[in-house]
């Protein structure tokens, strides 16, 4: 058995307490509230400090990558979102899937605003809504799509977005943008884990392989077959997590001097696919 260091995440940089004061302060300057979240993990990617931060102010929220998040999974997300008095929209930023419905929404979520600013003689302001979620759910990718144009920053990996900066997507709609921000700990390691699982925390600050383990623990609870289509193996129902990293290692000929797996490279991959969606349409969470 490979020495897998068991390292749970931990991951609260200074800049990400600076964001939520930022948050804070700026909520004078919007009428709403932009919440992104993965969709495949809505609960583990959205910011529970959020409600005290936001408090009354409308929110909309994007379910993005909900084109590789199990379609029946997310219905019933939109239902609960829904229940709460949330308007949420299943997207995929990157294409544009789903955000025809963006402008149409944020009206009729911020609908009392609307009436309000008629009443003072201000028909016709610019909606100005604030941007929030943790780091790598999406939110430059929905704020360029908007735009019609790359004037955000973009990356695969978290964390790049560092300024508030503002940006006019058209339709009277102002957005805010605002670095993604993490909360203080992770109460619970399986939300550490997911986060993690989607690229939200740094592969830096975790240990890969055993991450990747952990991942594949998960997989072959809910989702074994995908595994199996993917990797073309079988017969690991009853392994652990290292020992289907083993037979995907070796399967794909990630091998080093003297034969043995490369469990890093294989690690890497796996994460990867994972976040790309080659595995399947995958979601690990439902509402509680």
């Amino acid at each position: 058995m490979p020495d897998f260091q068991k390292q749970y995440v931990q991951w609260f940089p200074g800049h990400m307490a600076k964001t939520r004061r930022l948050i804070k302060e700026s909520l004078n300057l919007v009428d709403g509230v932009v919440e992104i979240v993965d969709a495949r993990i809505p609960y583990s990617s959205s910011n529970p400090e959020l409600d005290e931060l936001i408090k009354r102010k409308p929110r909309i929220v994007l379910l993005n990558k909900s084109d590789i998040a199990d379609q029946n999974a997310t219905k019933i997300w939109l239902e609960y979102y829904k229940n709460r008095g949330f308007h949420a929209i299943a997207v995929d930023c990157r294409s544009g899937k789903g955000l025809n419905q963006f402008a149409s929404v944020c009206k009729n979520a911020l609908s009392t605003v609307i009436e309000r600013n008629k009443e003072k003689g201000m028909a016709g302001k610019p909606l100005r809504l604030m941007v929030v979620g943790i780091p790598n759910t999406g939110k430059s990718s929905f704020i360029n799509r908007m735009a019609g144009e790359s004037k955000a920053v973009v990356a695969d990996r978290a964390g790049v977005t560092r300024n508030n900066q503002w940006f006019n997507v058209g339709n009277g709609i102002e957005l805010l943008d605002t670095p993604g921000v993490l909360w203080p700990k992770f109460d619970d390691p399986e939300v550490g884990d997911k986060l993690a699982f989607i690229g939200s925390v740094k592969d830096e600050v975790t240990d890969i392989e055993s991450l990747s383990c952990r991942l594949l623990e998960v997989l072959n609870k809910t989702h074994p077959e995908m595994i199996s289509e993917r990797y073309k193996i079988s017969g690991f129902e009853d392994m652990q997590g290292w020992e289907i990293l083993e037979m995907i290692g070796k399967k794909r000929g990630f091998l080093i001097k003297g034969g043995e797996i490369n469990y890093e490279r294989t690690a890497v991959m796996l994460c990867d696919e994972f976040r790309g969606g080659k595995l399947g349409r995958i979601s690990l969470e439902l509402p509680q």
